[in-house]
């Protein structure tokens, strides 16, 4: 079963499962995640918890031995295996594909913590094996139209409320960086009273901690919002960004938005093109979707020449000002 990090806690209210496998791109959720297990099961009476950390040369024998091998006073256990690389290997693969199959039954609860995984490694058998046998809470960072509501849910456990105005100027603040953002929600509980914020308030007191990066520079390409892109743009250059990745990603985007563009004017399904394009991600698809009905395949030839120069200033054979390049490259891109 499948449940959002949000919905984690009605999920332990009915309840522990035999195995919870916890993955996603934003570190805070996971780590909430992977603590509200812990804590469910130690309101549960499960006391005892054994980590192993999946490194080089680690015996997966380890894993059976830990679920099976109580403390001689001990009824249950919490078995906590982490996978920093999201990588078991071919033998780390099939002892998890074991371990799914026969889940212990004696109290012992198993938390599986991963990173971020791509689309391939969520189809290996282990990974489907683990997500079948118990809950799966994939903890990604909410995108930057539902931020605000995020916000809003995480203001309202401190009992406090903001304007529509106001949980958008933190989400513009905090983009991409939500560890920032529960900060910068703690010092709002702070600094005020329960209650209302005035927009003022957050203003004066929310700083500018967003983190951008070259992924979601490339989500902001698709979606054109004008302002957005700059604050990429501006965002990358403060934070040193190397001109060399920034174009990559952008050019990425534009040549897989150009060779879509071609291919369905010459007959062939979106579906198809997708698929040999290896653009997988459900969300991505719509988003490519709407970008190719604001271009036509003569403004996107036109993008991928700009971005052709910037490679030549870049690698200082053409003149030009990299970043500014960027910003009108960007712009060239946004709604029209």
């Amino acid at each position: 079963m499948a449940i959002r990090p949000e919905q984690l806690a009605t999920e332990l209210a009915r309840g522990l499962a035999p195995l919870y496998l916890i993955h996603g791109d934003e570190p805070l959720l996971a780590l909430e995640a992977a603590d509200a297990i812990r804590a469910a099961a130690r309101t549960q009476g499960i006391t005892e918890r054994e980590v192993l950390v999946v490194t080089q040369g680690f015996k997966w024998n380890a894993l059976e031995m830990a679920a099976g091998n109580l403390s001689l006073f001990g009824e249950a256990k919490l078995v906590d295996l982490r996978i920093p690389t999201g990588k078991p290997g071919r033998e780390g693969g099939e002892a998890l594909q074991r371990y799914a199959k026969q889940l212990p039954t004696d109290g012992v609860i198993t938390l599986v913590s991963l990173p971020q995984l791509d689309w391939a490694t969520r189809k290996a058998a282990w990974f489907v094996a683990l997500a079948a046998a118990g809950v799966e809470v994939e903890c990604n960072a909410p995108p930057l139209a539902q931020l605000p509501d995020w916000l809003a849910g995480r203001l309202a456990r401190q009992q406090q409320r903001a304007p529509r105005e106001a949980l958008e100027f933190i989400a513009q603040h905090v983009e991409g960086n939500l560890l920032a953002a529960h900060q910068e929600l703690q010092k709002l509980a702070l600094l005020f009273d329960p209650g209302e914020l005035a927009l003022a308030q957050v203003q004066e007191a929310v700083l500018n901690v967003a983190r951008y990066d070259t992924e979601k520079l490339r989500v902001a390409l698709l979606e054109g919002d004008p302002a957005r892109l700059v604050r990429m743009i501006e965002g990358l250059k403060g934070e040193g960004a190397a001109p060399p990745l920034v174009l990559w990603a952008m050019a990425t985007e534009i040549r897989t938005l150009a060779l879509l563009k071609s291919g369905h004017e010459s007959g062939q399904p979106l579906s198809a093109l997708f698929k040999k394009e290896r653009v997988f991600d459900r969300n991505r698809q719509k988003l490519a979707e709407r970008a190719l009905a604001r271009f036509s395949a003569n403004a996107l030839r036109a993008a991928l020449m700009h971005a052709a120069k910037l490679d030549r200033i870049i690698k200082g054979i053409a003149k030009g000002e990299v970043w500014d390049e960027f910003l009108q490259l960007a712009l060239r891109l946004a709604h029209r």
